[in-house]
Formats: structure tokens, C-alpha cells, sequence
């Protein structure tokens, strides 16, 4: 059966991206597998990396920009005692030290006593990891400079050096500690949970310079992406058909990762058609609109002053993912309208158009 006519998959399915591959290189392989172009993910992983990878199929991909904001779970390994010009194991050896003799007590005291080890300079260390709030990322990132990626500019040789950003570690706990070669590396075991765009590479740089000794990223795996955990992950090269039976359907997915409401019959078209909705329009209106309504009661067709609220998805009484909006100055706004279309097919046909049914880009 074609793609066409068998109809493009729209849902989002979990993947447990192994080592190698970049997250491109993964959207490539299961658009060959699915037969369909339109399939995208929420939140890169190196290739280096492997573990949690939310692929976003059909109209899923509308829904990329609120899962990329999901904090995020990892494993990863930090070497000590060498650092690189990409802060991971892909890198090139920029320098070496010898392990300070304290550090080396640590961890050797660690894996003989484990957690109940006093272990005051490899805590303090951490605990400065857990309580930054801002982080500079690494010179090979993606993130553009006056036009061109960070990484394009550092492959030139040139020196950059990037603003730090706001992030935030929700937790950082030790999970193991080793002598690697005496003297000369070693390593430490964490999981941490952290917040869209944290990057593990620069905790390992970080976790360094607190330790005073180089280090790197040496191995990484990811947990979970918001709701989505290894324990609903697939690997790459299952069969299609098993791809396609593990794909979570759409408002399945939203319930999952992002606040709901209910519209009533009549908010359901108007929100389809793009307009601007009123709290009447809703049956069950988002959630953090029933906190504010349970406070300070608003006009039927008017919300409290709440400030500008999250985004929201919206289903029909039918159940039916509608659109993704929230709440600006004087009503409910659509930012991404859903269509009941294959998932392969242009946002707008012809007979949406003709319905007057029109939907954000």
C-alpha cells in the first residue's frame, strides 16, 4: 500500500535514539520506514548520545515548539582530567592534567564506601552545578552569531564565545565515581533532571573548572523528555508496522504534555476558523484560567487580570485536537490549528479553504 493511500501517521512516537546517528540522520531513516516527509523531533540529541528521542509525525510537528520545552532527564558520564574543543568525547584533546591528589582521595574513597563517603570538594562542587541559574553554552552548539551557527564559526578557528543563558537544574545526584588511570583520569556517574537548554557538555566543562582539573562529556543518555520516558521508547529498526502501532495518537499526546481544555461545539468551529475566543467558548477552560476563576470570578466573556497564561491545547467535546492557544489582553488567540486532514496533506486544501476554515502556519 502507498503512502497515499494508505495516509500519512500523525502522532508522536518515542524513540531510544542509539549512539551514532544524529537526530537528523533519525528523521531521515524513519521518513524511509514510514514512507512520509513530514516528521521532525523535540529536542536534538548528539550523536554521541543516545536514549529518549520524541519524533513528531504529520501534524505533530505543530506541537515541536511546546515539547522542545520540556525539562529533561540524562545519564552522563564526566571524565576528569582531560578537556576537549567540543566538551565531549568527539573532541579534540585541547589539554591534559594530572588529578589533584584531594580529588583522587574522593573518588577513591567513594568506591570503597559509596554514598556514605564524606566527599566535600566533589559536593560542593555539585552542589554549585544545582544551584546555577544561568549557563554559558559551548562554543560547538547550533546556536547562531551573527548569522552562521556557533559550531560553523569554531570549525574556522575562530574564538567564540557565547552569552550565558538561563537555565535551571531541577536535580543532580551522584550516581558513581572511578579511577580510570591513576594519576591521570577518572570519571563521575550523574542523573540530573534540567530545563530546556541546559546543555550536559557544559556541566562537564563546569563541573571542571570547580574540581580544577579539565573534563569532558564522555558518555550521555537520555531518560525522559517531559512525559515521555525510555519506558515507552522504541528502537530505530523495529519493523514499520510496529512503528506505526506505537505512535501515541495526537490528543493522546497533548493530554501527556500540555495543559487541556474542553471547548463546547460552537468554540470547536470557531477555533478551527482562527478566531479569538472568550471563556464561554470553553466547557472546561484551562487550567490555570479555573484557578483564576475560582479567586476572582471575570464576566462570562472576560477572564481575571491572571497576566499572559501558558499555552493551552484545546480539544473538542469529541475529544478532537483543535488548536494550541492561550490567553492575550482580551481573549483566547489560536497559535497552531490542528486539521483532521492525513497528516501528509498542506494545512490548507482546497475544501478547508472553500469552509472558511483557516489555521495558523
Amino acid at each position: 500500500m502507498s503512502p497515499k493511500e494508505r495516509g500519512d501517521t500523525t502522532g508522536v512516537l518515542v524513540l531510544d535514539k542509539p549512539k551514532g546517528p544524529t537526530s537528523h540522520d533519525v528523521v531521515g531513516k524513519l521518513r524511509r520506514a514510514l514512507g512520509m516527509r513530514r516528521i521532525g523531533h523535540a529536542g536534538t540529541l548528539d550523536p554521541m548520545a543516545s536514549g529518549v528521542l520524541v519524533m513528531l509525525l504529520g501534524e505533530a510537528t505543530k506541537l515541536g515548539p511546546y515539547l522542545t520545552a520540556h525539562d529533561k532527564a540524562y545519564e552522563a558520564r564526566v571524565v576528569l582530567g582531560r578537556g576537549t574543543d567540543t566538551l565531549d568525547a568527539e573532541g579534540t584533546v585541547t589539554v591534559e592534567a594530572p588529578l589533584p591528589a584531594w580529588l583522587e582521595d574522593e573518588i577513591t574513597r567513594f568506591t570503597q564506601e559509596g554514598a556514605s563517603a564524606v566527599l566535600q570538594g566533589i559536593t560542593a562542587a555539585l552542589d554549585r552545578e544545582r544551584a546555577r541559574t544561568e549557563q554559558a553554552p559551548p562554543a560547538y552548539s547550533a546556536i547562531k552569531v551573527d548569522g552562521a551557527k556557533s559550531y560553523d564559526r569554531a570549525r574556522r578557528g575562530e574564538v567564540v564565545e557565547l552569552p550565558a543563558r538561563p537555565v535551571a537544574a531541577r536535580a543532580i545526584e551522584l550516581r558513581g565515581a572511578g579511577i580510570l588511570e591513576p594519576g591521570k583520569l577518572a570519571f563521575l556517574d550523574v542523573s540530573l533532571d534540567v530545563s530546556k537548554g541546559y546543555y550536559v557538555r557544559s556541566l562537564a566543562r563546569d563541573l571542571g573548572v570547580a574540581l580544577v582539573v579539565p573534563a569532558h562529556l564522555g558518555a550521555l543518555r537520555r531518560t525522559r523528555s517531559g512525559p515521555f520516558g525510555l519506558d515507552v521508547a522504541n528502537v530505530l529498526d523495529a519493523p514499520a508496522d510496529a512503528l506505526r502501532a506505537a505512535v501515541v495518537p495526537l490528543a493522546a499526546a497533548v493530554r501527556l504534555g500540555l495543559p487541556t481544555a474542553v471547548l463546547t461545539a460552537e468554540g470547536a468551529v470557531r477555533a478551527s476558523q482562527g478566531k479569538r475566543l472568550g471563556v464561554a467558548d470553553f466547557s472546561a477552560p484551562p487550567p490555570r484560567e479555573t484557578e483564576s476563576l475560582e479567586s476572582a470570578p471575570p464576566r462570562p466573556d472576560e477572564p481575571s487580570e491572571a497576566g499572559e497564561l501558558e499555552a493551552s491545547a484545546w480539544l473538542s467535546p469529541e475529544g478532537r485536537l483543535v488548536a494550541v492557544g492561550k490567553w492575550d489582553h482580551d481573549g483566547y488567540v489560536v497559535q497552531r490549528g490542528f486539521t483532521d486532514v492525513p497528516a501528509g496533506r498542506g494545512v490548507e486544501t482546497e475544501e478547508h479553504v472553500a469552509s472558511g476554515r483557516r489555521f495558523p502556519p
